[in-house]
């Protein structure tokens, strides 16, 4: 049986209330997986734990097998994180900044620096290769940041609205090399409120509500469940959050 990129199993997180209430989620290999649902659903939180960057009150996250509790190192190894606000060190070059992710990494120094020029070419910042990144945009900042994710080569990356702040030529750009990532073997979790891109993009949908799984599926599996079979998915997505969460087995 093949272990899938990403399996979580009854994950809880609690703040002053249940953040992620007993979530069950399976993402396969190999497919672009969107997470979505209105704010304060728990998306954040959850990728946030299978990255790593919070522990859970409860359940197990599994990454191609490992176990994140267990092995944290190794899990980290696996996952690239892009948050929905790009973490850059200002005092850096883009160069620099791949140079630093490639040591963290352990990712050859030739390998690296192929890596870093093809990616810096392709998103349009070569140009821009030798200025300190606290002069950036947004988008600019977002690129750098995916092109830091990129060079690792992970197995999977999980990417928190990847596409605020870009223009409509970035986002495209964005787009297609996730597509290319998936394409190569690789797997994409990202969430995103802009649901004509979810529709477009995703090979499968997953929405999620007050911290749990309440759909799931490709467009078409998820017209069948509703029983709206020309809906679009934004009617379904509003009309699913609208539904009342039945609470988990006891």
């Amino acid at each position: 049986m093949i272990e899938p990129a990403l399996a979580i199993r009854g994950l809880v997180k609690r703040f002053d209330r249940p953040a992620v209430d007993g979530l069950d989620l399976t993402v396969r290999k190999g497919e672009l997986y969107t997470l979505l649902g209105p704010n304060g659903a728990g998306k954040t939180t959850t990728l946030r734990m299978v990255a790593g960057l919070l522990d859970p009150d409860g359940g197990t996250i599994a990454v191609d097998g490992v176990d994140v509790a267990r092995d944290p190192i190794a899990a980290k190894r696996i996952v690239a994180w892009l948050p929905d606000e790009p973490l850059l060190y200002d005092r850096l070059t883009p160069v620099e900044y791949l140079q630093f992710i490639a040591g963290l990494w352990s990712v050859p120094p030739d390998v690296a620096t192929q890596r870093a020029r093809d990616l810096l070419g392709v998103l349009g910042l070569w140009d821009h290769r030798d200025q300190r990144c606290e002069g950036f945009s947004r988008g600019m900042r977002q690129k750098t940041v995916l092109a830091g994710a990129l060079l690792r080569d992970p197995l999977l990356m999980i990417l928190d609205e990847p596409l605020t702040g870009l223009d409509a030529a970035a986002a495209r750009l964005v787009k297609d090399l996730l597509h290319a990532r998936v394409a190569d073997g690789a797997t994409v979790i990202l969430t995103t409120h802009i649901l004509d891109v979810a529709e477009r993009l995703a090979d499968r949908i997953g929405i999620i509500r007050a911290g749990r799984l309440v759909a799931e599926g490709t467009l078409a599996e998820l017209r069948g469940q509703a029983g709206q079979h020309h809906s679009t998915l934004e009617e379904l997505f509003l009309e699913l959050v609208r539904a009342p969460v039945e609470a988990p087995a006891a």
